[in-house]
């Protein structure tokens, strides 16, 4: 059966967890951090990100990020961070002080020297809006050696159409601005099939993003999400056949400069690949602190997988502060939960099958302590569909597996309880 069609899929074994020979080895750690603000929303966002009014609260953000990291430490003493990512909203609102404040703090909180965390990676995202020479050279001192620079396009009319509050004169600067500041590492994020777009836009957008020579791009398509103002108020986007040329155009010029599609989304030069998102979709462990902030986090004793995530409202988190500060451990949490073993295959998979290579097939059990031959029948599937490769020794989906992933993933769902 071709990859657009439907068939009955095998039952994802449910099973306990493997006896103590087949343990999990606990992953790599790293740390996400959540900064929620941004100068207004994008109607095509459905981040955790609220409009900032007036002056940031940032000392008291820093302290409550501080605190959630400390309650969160106690699961993962011993541990080694192994990278850090400022996500948003629009990190580069916060200054530079509160930067150096914040990882002052976290080298304590894990016994790191200016060295090792020089060492990490540590990605900031980075609104072009937002760039000013003084404050990444700020930025830069304080720590940050990795940024993400939310360009979308580098066209003035569909800059416009996305509710981006820099133009494309903007996007440009703030590539130079980086660079004298110190950053040999930039991604730059790149949309296309944006609204009223045309082939050759999208083309063209993607020649002046290669003309910086970055080594790194996320290059993906708008979709249109619930909760955000686009999907109530859809605007008129490309047709099927304009996507498709897109897609084939620019994977071609994109390969023809040596980038390679490491990820559904990500394409990098030899060495460019961020390692921090390397570790999510290696199903590696990670804390998330900050408003709206996930995390994932294998228990060194029982090797159960468990996910958290925080408060989402920056007023709900602030004030979780206080109450930290008083005792309540749980403060910053708004909710948490246990993987059972039916639900690791489907959660390994959605991580692990974005990666064009896939991952050795012995980091299944590795990552999530079960047996994969107990998956045989659904990747034997899998293999019959042509979603995914026929290489025992890895797991990897086909280039049609990649274009049809969610089809693929439908396949490692846990079977509803009746």
């Amino acid at each position: 059966m071709n990859a657009a069609g439907k068939a009955a899929r095998p039952a994802v074994v449910r099973g306990q967890r493997p006896p103590a020979e087949h343990a999990l080895r606990l992953p790599p750690l790293t740390l996400y951090i959540h900064v929620p603000w941004c100068i207004r929303k994008c109607p095509y966002c459905d981040f955790n990100s609220h409009k900032a009014g007036g002056a940031l609260p940032e000392q008291r953000y820093v302290e409550a990020l501080l605190a959630d990291l400390a309650t969160e430490a106690t699961a993962v003493q011993g541990r080694c961070l192994q990278s850090i990512f400022i996500g948003g909203g629009t990190p580069s609102l916060l200054s530079s002080e509160a930067y150096v404040q914040l990882f002052s703090g976290i080298k304590r909180q894990f016994s790191l020297t200016d060295a090792d965390f020089e060492a990490m990676e540590v990605t900031m995202e980075a609104n072009p809006g937002t760039v000013e020479q003084a404050r990444f050279d700020g930025f830069r001192a304080a720590g940050v050696n990795r940024l993400s620079l939310g360009i979308q396009s580098f066209n003035d009319t569909s800059l416009k159409a996305l509710g981006r509050v820099h133009d494309g004169q903007q996007a440009a600067l703030a590539v130079g601005i980086a660079r004298q500041a110190g950053f040999e590492r930039i991604n730059l994020d790149l949309m296309h099939g944006l609204p009223g777009q045309t082939e050759q836009q999208a083309l063209a957008d993607l020649q002046q993003a290669l003309a910086f020579e970055t080594g790194h791009l996320s290059w993906y398509q708008l979709t249109i999400e619930p909760n955000t103002l686009f999907w109530s108020q859809q605007p008129e986007l490309p047709d099927e056949e304009v996507l498709w040329a897109i897609r084939q155009q620019g994977t071609a010029l994109l390969q023809s400069q040596d980038f390679e599609q490491y990820e559904v989304s990500a394409w990098g030069r030899p060495g460019a690949p961020c390692r921090h998102n390397l570790n999510y979709w290696q199903f590696g462990d990670f804390i998330g602190i900050g408003a709206g902030a996930h995390g994932k986090i294998t228990q060194a004793a029982s090797g159960q997988i468990e996910r958290r995530w925080k408060k989402r409202q920056p007023d709900g988190y602030l004030a979780a502060l206080d109450l930290c500060r008083a005792g309540e451990q749980q403060a910053f949490v708004a909710g948490e939960r246990r993987l059972n073993a039916a639900e690791l295959p489907l959660e390994f998979m959605m991580n692990a099958l974005r990666l064009s290579e896939g991952v050795p097939a012995d980091l299944y059990q590795a990552r999530t302590g079960l047996s994969l031959k107990a998956l045989q029948p659904v990747l034997a599937q899998a293999r019959h569909q042509g979603l995914l490769a026929d290489d025992r020794t890895q797991l990897r989906a086909t280039g049609q597996g990649l274009l049809f992933l969610n089809q693929l993933l439908e396949l490692f769902c846990p079977e509803p309880d009746h």
